[in-house]
């Protein structure tokens, strides 16, 4: 049997392409196979990274609409992929791929390029992404295509904790509660964070039964939230963590409220941990964590577009994690 013959360019490819949830299948074959490689060119030669939780999948596919784009290769297949998601105007790359068999090609940069055209078409004041800080030929690919490293992003746990309730649970809202929080949870992440939208997140968290958001409110007022999942994120694994996909404080005493909440949803969730991903610029709050007994796990290299910037910080803590 002959091989395939390698794309030369990416002309070669058809697309971008909407992705559907039928490609979840083949989307996950070409993220684990060119993550694996990924790692063994850095000498992990052990580590097989393995397929994601179709949910998780669907989470994504959902989350980025016309920003789920893939490239398909003459016979049909997956070649590449990039889900662009834009949270108001806060706009992030993530996953991307491109199969081995395809790289060296341009591919990549074209598929990237594709992400940033789709970011700035919503408006998007800020594009980034992130990537794993040992691996020097990342940075300096993205480097080449106008992006610039910016803070470490530091992955953090907090052992689940027995409490006698968890307060503030989106999940025990009712419909005219949810509406009146949603609009506080809005209007705190763009006082924080200019332009920052998390309100897709939060309501398709609870449409795919995936977790549950935790909110902080007094008198009517949304002080701080965090949008949660439970769901494993690995295909066939049973629970182990609940993991923190935005988190807005408006400020430091909110934070560490929103921290015992976590610790006490994680041991609702049946998981043995609550897993927070700090971005470094955010510095009290990460000591607060490491006081209250995070600890540290992982570390990801943040990276933005030249000329779209985070927008600076103001009072307060807003996580937002680039990753699904």
């Amino acid at each position: 049997m002959s091989a395939m013959p390698r794309a030369t360019r990416a002309t070669d490819l058809g697309g971008p392409l909407q992705v559907a949830s039928a490609d979840i299948p083949e989307l996950n074959r070409v993220f684990s196979e060119a993550f694996t490689e990924r790692y063994r060119r850095d000498g992990l030669m052990g580590v097989r990274v393995p397929p994601l939780n179709p949910a998780i999948w669907e989470y994504a596919i959902a989350g980025a609409g016309d920003g789920a784009m893939l490239w398909r290769d003459r016979e049909g297949t997956i070649a590449a992929f990039n889900l662009a998601h834009a949270s108001g105007t806060e706009g992030w790359m993530g996953p991307l791929a491109v199969r081995e068999d395809y790289q060296g090609a341009g591919i990549g940069k074209a598929i990237v390029r594709a992400g940033i055209a789709h970011l700035q078409s919503k408006g998007c004041r800020t594009i980034g992404l992130e990537t794993m800080p040992r691996t020097v030929d990342n940075i300096g690919f993205y480097g080449g295509l106008g992006f610039s490293p910016g803070p470490l992003t530091v992955t953090v746990t907090l052992d689940a904790a027995a409490g006698t309730g968890v307060a503030g649970l989106w999940s025990a809202m009712s419909a005219s509660e949810r509406d009146t929080t949603i609009t506080g949870c809005r209007a705190l992440a763009d006082r924080l964070s200019a332009g920052a939208d998390f309100t897709n997140e939060i309501l398709l968290t609870h449409s795919l039964a995936l977790g549950d958001t935790v909110v902080d409110a007094s008198q009517g007022s949304v002080r701080g939230f965090a949008v949660c999942h439970a769901a494993p994120l690995i295909e066939g694994r049973s629970r182990e963590e609940l993991r923190v996909l935005k988190l807005v404080a408006a400020d430091e005493a909110s934070f560490a409220e929103l921290l015992g909440r976590l610790r006490m949803l994680a041991r609702r969730c049946a998981t043995v941990r609550a897993t927070i991903r700090m971005q470094g610029e955010f510095r009290s709050a990460f000591r607060r964590a490491i006081e209250a007994g995070a600890r540290v796990r992982w570390t990801d290299l943040r990276m933005t577009l030249d000329g779209y910037p985070e927008p600076p910080n103001r009072p307060g803590v807003v996580l937002s994690n680039w990753e699904i």
